[in-house]
């Protein structure tokens, strides 16, 4: 009869941890192309959009396709916030999983104490204010939100010109899509979801 193997205690912890920081390190770099996708196909779409308007004599004809477009940017614009907010939350709950292991070993060897920089109690929060995912949720959104008032105003060019009342409803389109587009960002960045 064989008998139970012997399992190193150590390397299980070992490895988990090791596996805990490469789920961070993807989730970083998942976070950089997600954003950078983002940023280099509304850039190409406003471009293609830019050089068909000067190209063309009569503005009206495509004014609504270029509001739909806008829309579908703004559209990508949501679900580009929604990736970033759950990439966010996994990176946050891959770091609270990597601190529970050493919370693990301090306890078992108090002199590891002042090893650890980031402990349970000191993690930054997952929604930390001006941290680079911070920053490029800031971004999408104001993106986002310029994108909803673009699709705006060009559904207005679409039926002529623009009326005063126009230029307050693309100005409130841009104010309300940016709020929406923030909330949506933060409603999703939390973690276990």
């Amino acid at each position: 009869m064989l008998g139970k193997p012997k399992l190193n205690v150590d390397d299980i912890l070992k490895a988990e941890y090791d596996y805990i920081a490469s789920t961070i390190f993807q989730a970083n770099e998942d976070r950089s192309r997600v954003a950078s996708f983002y940023f280099v196909t509304v850039g190409s779409l406003v471009a293609a959009i830019l050089s068909a308007i000067f190209s063309t004599t009569d503005l009206r004809n495509v004014s609504l396709a270029f509001s739909g477009l806008f829309f579908v940017l703004t559209i990508l614009g949501a679900l580009t916030l929604a990736q970033l907010a759950r990439l966010r939350a996994a990176w946050h709950e891959s770091a609270q999983a990597m601190n529970q292991i050493k919370e693990h070993y301090i306890s078992h060897n108090k002199g590891l104490e002042s090893a650890f920089k980031w402990r349970a109690h000191t993690l930054p929060p997952t929604d930390k204010p001006f941290s680079i995912a911070n920053l490029t949720a800031v971004e999408v959104a104001l993106l986002g939100s310029i994108t909803s008032a673009a699709a705006v105003y060009f559904l207005f060019a679409a039926w002529g010109s623009v009326a005063w009342w126009g230029w307050a409803l693309i100005i409130a389109t841009l104010v309300t899509g940016y709020i929406s587009l923030w909330a949506w960002y933060k409603y999703l960045l939390v973690d276990n979801q």
